[in-house]
């Protein structure tokens, strides 16, 4: 029989996962009908030089908040991988011997999902990017998804640019956030997808590639993922410890 600890857990992370999709829905009709990722997008943009306000081409910033982050977060998912395939008498001589191995394969799992679903997003939804959109410059028009393009200026190549892809690789570090056995390490583990989440994001943002929208739209897939993989290993353990 389940204990009603077991329950009371169970329920919270349907709970949650419910939220989730419910609050998905909203931020996705909010974006869409309404000028905010504009309005946003504007303060990116430099109308009178025509220029983002961070250069895409520029090395060091491409470096902090495009290359090195996807390679820190490919060793990190490499790392918890070798960890769940390592022999249980290997891992009990590590400082991580009480994880269990279904919570790594859920990290693995959130952390190597979360970005392929996104790329299944981004061939299907056929959305351009700002810096390629008329009003920054580009030649194409801007229509958001619940949109068609208009028949006399119909692109005739396939926007890629909705949900954002590069940083669904850090806010897919919540996976990380079931490996946390105090709610201390689950906050750090939020944190941490966060930061690298947002600091991917944002660096989108500034260099045209991405609206606000498009980053939100992918922390709560995300965060869905998450749930969604906890729900199918049954695994309802809530931490124990501040």
């Amino acid at each position: 029989m389940v204990s009603s600890t077991q329950s009371i857990a169970r329920w919270r992370i349907d709970s949650s996962l419910w939220s989730a999709v419910g609050l998905l829905v909203l931020v996705f009709l909010i974006f869409e009908y309404t000028e905010l990722d504009l309005a946003v997008q504007d303060k990116c943009y430099n109308f009178e030089t025509r220029t983002w306000v961070v250069d895409g081409e520029s090395a060091p910033p491409r470096l902090w908040f495009y290359d090195g982050p996807k390679i820190g977060i490919i060793l990190l998912g490499l790392g918890v991988l070798a960890l769940a395939l390592m022999p249980q008498n290997w891992r009990a001589k590590l400082p991580f011997k009480d994880i269990g191995r279904r919570h790594l394969w859920i990290a693995i799992l959130t952390i190597g999902t979360v970005p392929a679903v996104i790329g299944q997003l981004k061939a299907s939804t056929n959305i351009f990017c700002p810096a390629e959109i008329e009003r920054y410059g580009g030649e194409m028009p801007y229509v958001r998804v619940v949109e068609s393009y208009p028949e006399d200026n119909y692109p005739d190549r396939r926007g890629r640019c909705f949900p954002a892809g590069h940083p669904s690789g850090g806010f897919a570090l919540v996976g990380l956030l079931g490996l946390a056995m105090t709610r201390r390490g689950q906050r750090l583990g939020v944190a941490l997808a966060m930061i690298f989440g947002w600091s991917m994001g944002l660096y989108q943002m500034l260099v045209g590639s991405h609206y606000l929208g498009h980053v939100v739209i992918t922390m709560l897939i995300a965060w869905i993922g998450f749930l969604l993989w906890r729900r199918v290993f049954r695994v309802h353990r809530m931490p124990e410890k501040l």
